[in-house]
């Protein structure tokens, strides 16, 4: 199944306003459908597209890429007369995937958009790591984007439901709540992503069989993928960067889920696993949020880097993860979680899921956390903030605290004394929550699968 992507968009944009004068890197987590957005692309953007597959192509095209790359005139025509394509001069798309396998070919982006006949897409996950970089220099015409696993938008778009999805916006932008029975079908929608994912086959195997045991299989092996790329490219950093994938789940199964380097080692300092964490989420295994000490526009300027929450990047993978206690998950489990017949955190699933669909809406994590330890009265704990246009400020940005919570029952001391502290500085107060959406002027509640429109 092909399902359509927000980021196709940005492409459509590229294509339009750059007009080959530079070339487009699609970078994401290993599976999450970037050579299929390149393939789909190229089919219907260009009248010829040729798509190079560096993880198996044959070594005469490597040679030719080591020896005759700086002679392109040349290049191209040995390169498509071996392809057999007769391509269309400014209507044709050469794909180079998973690039991160030769790096040789990203550097060669240089010569071949100033050369100017054709369109170039690369994709590649692991693109940062050092093993893949330090022998190249990285082309200025290279710009990038980063693919998400699909947000709740897209799931419901792959579940033939976008009058929902634009129901859901709409409500959003009205500030009005929809209709209970609209409600309840989106909040069950919400849960059954939660538990699903965006990783596109896991998706594709929900939906084809409404089957939780059908997709659990995908993400097991989307999981052992993850842990073999942590043994084949982490290098000296293996082992802290197994340890800390493995106790992602129940780090973030505690109340205050900020990751305690002790529950790996009681002597671990930050400054020991900095390099682990980045390898993480360069990979984009996970989603790192940190604390900003200061809340104010320009949140990273106040970031204090040993004070972290370590999400994982989808919310399936991370379902699947907790749950892989026997060799599968059956969908009886699923079932009780959906229904909520299970007793677990779940907050952990909850908070885990917003954060991917502020991550997919182009948002930067941060959370904040001050504990006084004379007077818990004093004490603080906001779960994200979000830069957002305020209207009571002639639309300038203000910092917008976000709660996230589980359950239809809960208290919101820590909002209420967030903005007695700052004042001028906080713009609209969110509360995410199982319930219906409420305006309350300065806090708004909104149900938990409108996190994606902010």
């Amino acid at each position: 199944m092909t399902f359509h992507r927000k980021a196709y968009e940005k492409l459509l944009t590229w294509k339009r306003e750059r007009n080959g004068t530079t070339a487009m890197l699609i970078e994401g987590a290993r599976r999450v459908g970037k050579s299929t957005l390149a393939r789909e692309f190229g089919r219907n953007e260009y009248s010829q597209h040729l798509l190079i597959d560096f993880s198996q192509v044959p070594e005469e095209i490597k040679e030719l890429f080591l020896s005759q790359r700086h002679d392109i005139p040349s290049f191209l025509n040995y390169l498509l007369a071996y392809y057999q394509l007769q391509p269309k001069p400014r209507d044709t798309l050469i794909i180079f995937d998973e690039v991160q396998m030769f790096p040789t070919a990203r550097e060669t982006i240089k010569h071949l958009v100033a050369d100017g006949r054709f369109d170039y897409l690369e994709t590649g996950s692991l693109i940062s790591i050092k093993k893949n970089v330090q022998d190249i220099l990285i082309p200025s015409e290279e710009q990038s984007m980063n693919l998400e696993p699909l947000d709740f938008d897209e799931f419901l778009w792959a579940k033939n439901e976008k009058p929902l999805a634009d129901m859901i916006h709409d409500s959003f932008d009205t500030l009005k709540p929809m209709p209970q029975a609209l409600h309840r079908k989106a909040a069950r929608l919400f849960r059954e992503y939660m538990l699903v994912g965006g990783m596109p086959q896991a998706v594709d195997a929900y939906v084809r069989n409404e089957d939780f045991h059908a997709a659990d299989e995908v993400k097991r092996q989307i999981l052992k993928l993850y842990r073999n790329d942590i043994a084949k490219y982490a290098s000296n950093q293996e082992a802290k960067v197994t340890a800390i994938f493995e106790r992602i789940p129940s780090q973030l199964s505690k109340h205050e889920k900020k990751f305690t380097l002790t529950s790996i080692s009681p002597n671990a300092r930050y400054r020991d696993y900095d390099e682990a964490f980045f390898w993480l989420s360069d990979a984009r295994m996970t989603n790192m949020c940190n604390n900003s000490t200061d809340p104010n526009i320009g949140l990273g300027l106040n970031l204090e880097q040993a004070a972290f929450k370590c999400y994982m990047s989808d919310t399936g993978l991370l379902v699947t993860h907790a749950f892989a206690d026997n060799e599968e998950t059956s969908n009886e489990i699923y079932r009780d979680i959906l229904f909520d017949k299970l007793q677990i955190n779940e907050g952990m699933l909850t908070e885990n899921v917003v954060a991917q669909q502020f991550k997919a809406q182009g948002h930067r994590l941060f959370f904040y956390s001050k504990y006084d330890p004379d007077t818990r009265k004093n004490s603080m704990e906001i779960d994200f903030l979000l830069a957002r246009p305020y209207s009571d400020a002639a639309g300038r940005s203000r910092i917008s605290p976000v709660e996230v919570k589980s359950t239809k029952r809960y208290g919101t001391a820590s909002l209420n004394k967030f903005r007695a502290t700052y004042g001028k500085r906080i713009g609209t107060e969110y509360i995410l929550h199982p319930k219906e959406l409420e305006d309350e002027g300065a806090r708004v509640r909104l149900p938990l699968y409108m996190a994606g429109c902010l």
